[in-house]
This record gives C-alpha cells, sequence and structure tokens, in this order.
C-alpha cells in the first residue's frame, strides 16, 4: 500500500436508500416512454414508463442487487423494477462515485446463498482508498483505456454478427443449388428427386404393409391369451402431404430442375417420444438405455445422455429406440430451444418434448437435414401455438418443406457447407478468446488500479503537484465527519 493511501469500508463511503417509493407501478412498458426502469442485472433497462411521482434523481448513484451483488453505475433518473435492490449514495460530497464502483467491481463476494447482501458483507468489506486527486487520475485513465478496450469489443462482435450472416448465406446458397452446380454438371446419371421420392414411398408402403401384418399377428396372441393388459397398438397409416402454401411454392424457382420441394413427413418418419414414470424406480435405477431430454437437444451431435432408462422403461413408455444418425428436433421450450435439432451419435429414445426424425434408416444424410433445420431454424420455431407458448407438434415437423435431391449430392452438399463453415467455427473460436481475454483485461486494469500500479510515477507526481492534494487519510476522516454530521 502506498503511503498517501489508507484503507477503508464502503459504508464508510456510501449510504444505501431502499426503492420502495421509486418502484415503478405498471409495467406496461413503451419505448415512446422516457422514464426507464432499471434493474441492476445484466439486463438493466427492464422497459421505459410514463409514470412521473416517485423518480429517483439524487444522482450519481450505484444500484446494487441485494441479492446477486450485481451493480450498475446510473447518472441518469429513474424508476426500479422491484425492492431486491439497495440505492446506494455517497455519505459526503467528497466521495468519487466512480472510483467506489470501479472499486466494487474488483472486491466481489460470493453470494451462493439466498440471503440479503449490502448490510451484512458487502458495506463491510474493506479496500483501499487513495488520495481524491489520484482517484480522479485513475478515474479518467481507466475510461481512456475501457474506451480503447469496448472499441475493439465492438469490433469483435460486429465480426461476429458477420460471421451468423456469412453463415446464413452458406447454407442458403446450399439448398438452393448453388454450391453443386458445377458438380451437378458432372454427374448427369442420378436419380431424379421424382425418382427417388416415389421409391421412399414405395418402400415405406411395403414397410407399413408389413407392420400391419405384424400387428394382426401379435392381436391374435393378446386375443388368445385373454386379451390380458392394453391391446397392441395399431400402427398409423401413412400419410403424404403435397399442398404447399404459396410462401413454399415461391422456393420452387430456386431450386435446379433435377430437385423437388416435398414434405418432410413425406420422405421420413417423424416420432415424438415420452417419459417413463418417474413414480417407478425400475424404469430409471441402472438404466443403460440413452434418453434425451428437449433440452439437450441444441444444434451440435449428441455422444451421451444425462439420464438413461431401463429395458422395462422402454416398454412402458409411447418411445422408440432410435439409430445412431437420427435427427432430433426440440418442440417445446423455453427461450431457444424450441426448433433446435441435434444428430444422434448414438442409439437413444427421447421424451415428449422432441421429436426423432428417421434419416439414415433410409440411406440418407443426416447432416444435409440438419444444416436445413438450422438454415430454417428462426421460421420452424414459430409455426405453431402450444397453450403457454409456442409449440410444434408431429404433425407440424411432418408437413415442413424440405428441398429434395439425390444421396449422392447430399453428400457433396454437406462437404461444401462443411468446408466453408469449418473456416468461420474457427474465427469464432478466435473471437470467443478475445472477447474472454478482454474481460479479463478490463478486471486486469481495475486489479491494477486499486493496487496502486495504474498510474506511473510520473502521473502520481503531478497529482501530488496538485494544490488541493492530501492524503488519503485526511479525506476519509472529512467523510466520517461528514456523515457523522448527517
Amino acid at each position: 500500500m502506498r503511503e498517501d493511501w489508507t484503507e477503508c469500508c464502503f459504508e464508510d463511503l456510501l449510504d444505501y436508500e431502499q426503492p420502495t417509493k421509486y418502484i415503478v407501478k405498471s409495467t406496461k412498458y413503451n419505448d415512446s416512454y422516457k422514464m426507464p426502469v432499471l434493474t441492476a442485472g445484466k439486463t438493466f433497462i427492464k422497459g421505459y414508463t410514463n409514470e412521473t411521482d416517485g423518480i429517483f434523481d439524487n444522482l450519481p448513484t450505484i444500484i446494487f442487487d441485494d441479492f446477486t451483488t450485481a451493480t450498475q453505475y446510473v447518472n441518469f433518473k429513474f424508476k426500479v423494477k422491484s425492492s431486491a435492490m439497495k440505492i446506494l449514495v455517497p455519505t459526503s460530497k467528497l466521495v468519487n462515485m466512480p472510483l467506489v464502483y470501479y472499486a466494487m467491481q474488483v472486491n466481489q463476494v460470493r453470494s451462493d446463498t439466498h440471503k440479503r447482501y449490502w448490510i451484512s458483507v458487502f458495506a463491510k468489506k474493506k479496500f483501499l482508498l487513495p488520495p481524491l486527486v489520484v482517484q480522479k487520475a485513475i478515474v479518467k485513465k481507466t475510461e481512456v483505456l475501457f474506451s480503447s478496450l469496448d472499441s475493439g469489443i465492438a469490433d469483435l462482435k460486429k465480426a461476429q454478427d458477420q460471421l451468423i450472416i456469412y453463415r446464413q448465406a452458406v447454407l442458403k446458397k446450399a439448398f438452393e443449388g448453388e454450391l453443386t452446380k458445377e458438380w451437378r454438371t458432372k454427374h448427369t446419371n442420378l436419380p431424379s428427386a421424382d425418382e427417388l421420392l416415389e421409391q421412399i414411398k414405395e418402400e415405406r408402403n411395403k414397410h407399413y404393409e408389413q407392420q400391419i401384418a405384424d400387428w394382426k399377428v401379435i392381436v391374435k396372441s393378446w386375443e388368445k391369451n385373454g386379451k390380458v393388459g392394453r391391446k397392441p397398438t395399431k400402427p398409423r397409416a401413412l400419410r403424404f402431404v403435397d399442398r404447399f402454401t404459396e410462401l413454399e411454392l415461391s422456393e420452387l424457382d430456386k431450386l435446379p430442375t433435377e430437385w423437388k420441394l416435398v414434405k418432410l413427413g413425406n420422405v421420413f418418419q417423424v416420432f415424438v417420444g415420452s417419459t417413463p414414470s418417474r413414480n417407478k424406480i425400475e424404469y430409471w435405477q441402472n438404466g443403460n438405455i440413452n434418453w434425451v431430454s428437449s433440452g439437450e437437444v441444441a444444434f451440435k451431435s449428441i455422444y451421451q445422455t444425462k439420464e438413461k432408462i431401463t429395458t422395462k422403461g422402454l416398454n412402458n413408455a409411447s418411445t422408440s429406440l432410435h439409430p445412431k444418425g437420427t435427427v432430433m428436433l426440440a418442440m417445446i421450450g423455453e427461450g431457444k430451444t424450441r426448433g433446435q435439432a441435434a444428430i444422434l451419435e448414438i442409439e437413444a429414445c427421447h421424451n415428449q418434448n422432441t421429436a426423432a426424425i428417421r434419416v439414415s434408416e433410409i440411406g440418407f444424410e443426416p447432416k444435409y437435414l440438419f444444416h436445413y433445420l438450422f438454415l430454417k431454424y428462426e421460421r420452424n420455431r414459430r409455426v405453431g401455438s402450444g397453450n403457454n407458448q409456442k409449440a410444434l407438434n408431429q404433425g407440424r415437423i411432418m408437413n415442413f418443406d424440405f428441398p429434395l435431391c439425390s444421396i449422392k449430392e447430399q453428400h457433396q452438399i454437406v462437404q461444401e457447407i462443411e468446408s466453408r463453415l469449418s473456416v468461420c467455427d474457427t474465427v469464432e473460436k478466435d473471437i470467443a478468446n478475445s472477447l474472454e481475454k478482454a474481460q479479463a483485461l478490463r478486471q486486469s486494469i481495475l486489479k491494477k488500479a486499486f493496487e496502486g500500479k495504474l498510474l506511473s510515477e510520473e502521473e502520481i507526481a503531478k497529482c501530488k503537484e496538485d494544490k488541493n492534494y492530501e492524503p488519503a487519510s485526511v479525506l476519509l476522516e472529512k467523510i466520517k465527519a461528514e456523515k457523522k454530521q448527517k
């Protein structure tokens, strides 16, 4: 510690005000209103209100989430969202609020228990206080460094956005046949999409007829044994849908003549899973059958599952075991879960909030469908509506449009996509690493500031030449005296 610095607590410099009288009455926010409604968390501005009473204007201030210890520096009038915060105000006019805010960022406390932290913990936390003239110099230099850092972060985030646009552009061209245009001129003996579709329909009809024959045998056995238990479920009749919306038909002009726009259910079997009873321990304990939940379905490959069920659990639930290469689709879920896809790299069954699209069993390239679902993600996740949130179901998924081309071309398209996107992946990782380093650098700047290492010796000497310079111990006594007087 430098000789002219001193140790203090946050409560020496900050008092708190309860937010009760500043809480917004109506949460019907509108961007056309002027008064911001704040939280101390990442969201910060929840919205804008037209309320004119109960406005906090003792500025600048620091808002402090009393449960998570998150903080925000505020220098404009506002209202608050809830009572789960403290509004921190200076105990004296001599308190440098920006510096105190920075000090709070490098003096965090663990907030893993559900309690209020300001009075019991944070207010009593100690840190080193520099002289006021030095404080101002530290704040000024920190803000210059942060400004440069923020500019770099903005450039990195802009690059991230550009990669997203590029990724979508690659996929769009891929599923319009542009990436394989030259390849097709060298492969003219491939089956057309129409021929392939007829072959698929024929195979699926044969499979359905066999299912019906097997079902009849099982039913006879069930009747012979006195109809004990539930009657075996009859296989569902195949449905082939060829009706397209005007929007879907507009996509036809973009497809190569060798391709065909079809409905997903005309090509693949779509299964919805279920969850074995949680009350039956024998369905779950020591299970070895992979069981996928909707939370595990994100745009990735699935190599393992969080939960496994037993053979008894599988036999007592309306879920099937699907082979490697099956494409999973999340049908329901909060945030951005719904509409995301994954590829099974293992055999697995799944819950009722997910669909399994049998791709590999008819020799198709799973990644072809996977990348197409990624391209159409925003559209697909908004297709249907559930009781409380938008949801997909088996019928809606079967009704998705799908650009059908030969299996050989599917493999070539996946190669063309992944050769381009692998570069994207590398750049994205580099950007993510740079953003992490930027955050670490921000903390490093603050850490140096409160270790007395941010300012050079020349900068410190200049501070000491200031007519208002005085040791921090003298400053702290003045602050405490003013606080006591208040």
